[in-house]
């Protein structure tokens, strides 16, 4: 899991993500294409987010696709957000519900 948050910690990585995300399965030239990055700085990215599974690359014939992966993303949620969510929400509700007693409460 560590891969992943140093993947996900670089702003050039998420933009590749990002592209992967509107169009999956794009080669290396496709997202030259559609970022402000060398080649070379994608390639190294690119190597980065295969090394932490959040980008599987697959050879269809002589080109090589990347796919996003989401799992990873979404053992991170499972594990660091999705349990704090309910938390999150009584805390929202109980500082409604002080707030709201504040109103009616005479000055």
């Amino acid at each position: 899991m560590d891969a992943v948050f140093k993947a996900l910690a670089d702003p050039n990585r998420r933009a590749l993500l990002d592209q992967l995300h509107l169009q999956n399965g794009q080669t290396l030239n496709q997202l030259c294409r559609h970022l402000r990055m060398t080649r070379q700085g994608i390639t190294k990215h690119l190597g980065l987010l295969i090394k932490a599974d959040l980008v599987v690359p697959l050879w269809r014939g002589r080109e090589k696709l990347h796919y996003l992966n989401p799992a990873p993303l979404k053992q991170i949620s499972e594990r660091w957000i999705d349990k704090h969510k309910a938390a999150c929400l009584r805390a929202l509700t109980d500082l409604t519900k002080g707030l709201d007693a504040l109103k009616t409460e005479p000055n």
